[in-house]
């Protein structure tokens, strides 16, 4: 019987808004002028230190740019939802796998954060998209990605399910008000992937997850009302936030990817291609320098996309498929990074991985 298990399809959806600096120039001439006082330029500063780590010093060069390096992110419109996203996503993912809904037999849903206060949306997509079988919800915060990989290809490989559908969401527009300056970083999209059955020797090799406890008290939500009077969510900052990324960047880094290479039974220099949740501008050139590996071995869709939390992992994965940077076979690395949920890091042997449609086709 055949046990090689991962990613079957994949599929990336954004919405409609793209904003670029010069949106921000024009309505906040004021907050720009202040930058160096708000929450974005105190979450990414040396807070009046020198450069102490590799993380600190591939910072650096953006410590001058209001928008820490961002260009383009994008958001969700009046009239969309992450959840029309999703099903957009998920439907591509599906199509691109040449399966239908009902042959869905579970699908795995993570939402930074859900549709609803107290739920997530995993119930709601799944009526949405007609699906019969199990659908749930994971919590990993934005490390989720390669979380949720583990966890599909382990029930598919325990035969309890075929085909597991992966849905991975972000719409930290909804979270954060336009004029709070962390918001000028962030992007809303989601990202799909089939989990099935592959070729021999292909699919997930090895992984290596550890929980970020050191990160639980950077960012914190508040409850508050919207001009209904309904509840609503907004995140904050907390003070430690600066400090705890700053200093635990690199270990967890080097914990996983050293540990899903190991677990894989293969070596650094052996992997063809590392995918990596590219949450800052820095954080791509960041890897390569503690891992000590080749640039041209990375991608960064920072630029263009800006922090799609988990999802991001999931929109590098895509696009270094579409642009030829894996090949079928390769060997790939994918870690993801949440705070207050997981690091987590996979190598696997890519399969024969068919693509939903380029979002912005």
């Amino acid at each position: 019987m055949n046990h090689s298990v991962g990613i079957r399809s994949l599929a990336f959806s954004l919405p409609s808004i793209k904003r670029t600096n010069d949106y921000y120039r024009e309505k906040y001439p004021e907050l720009i002028a202040e930058a160096e006082q708000k929450s974005l330029a105190r979450l990414f500063s040396l807070a009046g230190s020198i450069p102490s780590n590799e993380f600190d010093s591939e910072m650096l060069p953006y410590l001058k740019d209001p928008f820490r390096g961002t260009i383009d992110r994008w958001v969700l419109s009046s009239d969309e939802s992450s959840l029309m996203l999703q099903e957009r996503a998920a439907s591509d993912a599906l199509n691109a796998a040449k399966l239908a809904p009902e042959e869905v037999d579970l699908m795995l849903v993570a939402s930074i954060w859900p549709e609803q206060i107290g739920f997530g949306d995993a119930a709601y997509l799944a009526r949405q998209m007609g699906l019969q079988g199990a659908a749930w919800n994971l919590d990993a915060a934005c490390g989720v990605t390669p979380v949720a990989l583990q966890t599909a290809c382990a029930l598919v490989r325990s035969r309890e399910y075929r085909n597991v559908l992966v849905v991975i969401s972000c719409s930290y527009s909804r979270f954060f008000d336009e004029d709070d300056t962390l918001s000028w970083f962030m992007s809303d999209g989601v990202g799909a992937f089939v989990v099935g059955s592959l070729a021999p020797n292909q699919g997930i090799l090895g992984t290596k997850t550890i929980h970020t406890g050191d990160l639980c008290d950077i960012f914190f939500a508040e409850v508050t009302q919207d001009g209904q009077g309904s509840p609503q969510v907004h995140m904050r900052m907390g003070k430690s936030a600066n400090k705890a990324i700053r200093e635990t960047a690199v270990r967890q880094l080097r914990t996983c990817c050293d540990g899903a290479i190991a677990a894989a039974g293969v070596t650094i220099e052996q992997v063809d291609f590392f995918v990596f949740n590219t949450s800052t501008a820095w954080g791509a050139s960041f890897c390569t320098r503690v891992l000590g590996i080749d640039p041209e071995r990375v991608i960064n869709l920072y630029p263009q996309y800006a922090n799609i939390g988990p999802v991001i992992t999931v929109a590098n994965l895509y696009f270094a498929a579409q642009l030829g940077k894996i090949h079928q076979n390769d060997l790939v690395l994918i870690y993801g990074l949440g705070a207050a949920g997981t690091a987590s890091a996979s190598v696997m042997r890519w399969g024969n991985v068919a693509l939903g449609p380029n979002p912005l086709s």
